[in-house]
C-alpha cells in the first residue's frame, strides 16, 4: 500500500506542475507502464482527488491588472446571511476566490479587476450595497514571488 501511495504522490506531483503532460511520459516519470499509470490517473480522477484540469491565465490577460484581498465580517451570524452573501460573491465576476474563515471576520475574498478605479467602484456598489457587511478591510497586491494556485 505505501508504493501505491508513493507512486500517486508522484503521479499528482508532476500533474500539478503540468496538467498536459501526455500519460506515456508521466508513466516514464514515475516509473510505470503508461496502461498502469493511466489507470491511477482514472482512479484518483473517480475518487474525486483529481478534482479537474485548467488552463491558467495570466490576469493581466483578462483585463485584471489590480488584486486586492478582502476580509470580510457580518453583522449577521446566521445561516441566512451567509448564504446571501456567497451569492453574492458568486455572481460577482471579479471576486475571484471565496473562503469562509475562522477568527474575527467570516470571510476571506481574492478580487481582480482592471485598477484601484474599478475597485473602488466595486467596493461602493457591490460589497457596499449588502446589507449585512460589519467590517471591510482591503490588502492590495503589491506582487507575488509566490503563487501556486492552478
Amino acid at each position: 500500500m505505501t508504493q501505491f501511495n508513493r507512486i500517486n504522490d508522484k503521479i499528482l506531483q508532476e500533474l500539478r506542475r503540468d496538467g498536459r503532460l501526455p500519460n506515456t511520459e508521466l508513466a516514464a516519470r514515475v516509473g510505470l507502464s503508461p496502461s498502469a499509470c493511466l489507470r491511477r490517473v482514472q482512479e484518483l480522477e473517480r475518487r474525486g482527488i483529481i478534482m479537474g484540469y485548467r488552463a491558467v491565465i495570466s490576469p493581466q490577460a483578462r483585463g485584471a491588472g489590480f488584486t486586492a484581498y478582502v476580509t470580510v465580517g457580518l453583522s449577521r451570524h446566521s445561516t441566512e446571511a451567509q448564504k446571501a452573501f456567497e451569492r453574492l460573491c458568486i455572481a460577482a465576476p471579479a471576486v475571484r476566490e471565496c473562503h469562509n474563515i475562522t477568527g474575527t471576520v467570516e470571510y476571506l475574498l481574492r478580487v481582480e479587476l482592471v485598477d484601484l478605479a474599478a475597485y473602488k467602484q466595486f467596493h461602493a456598489d457591490v460589497l457596499g450595497n449588502f446589507p449585512w457587511i460589519a467590517t471591510m478591510t482591503t490588502h492590495v497586491v503589491m506582487d507575488s514571488p509566490k503563487d501556486e494556485r492552478a
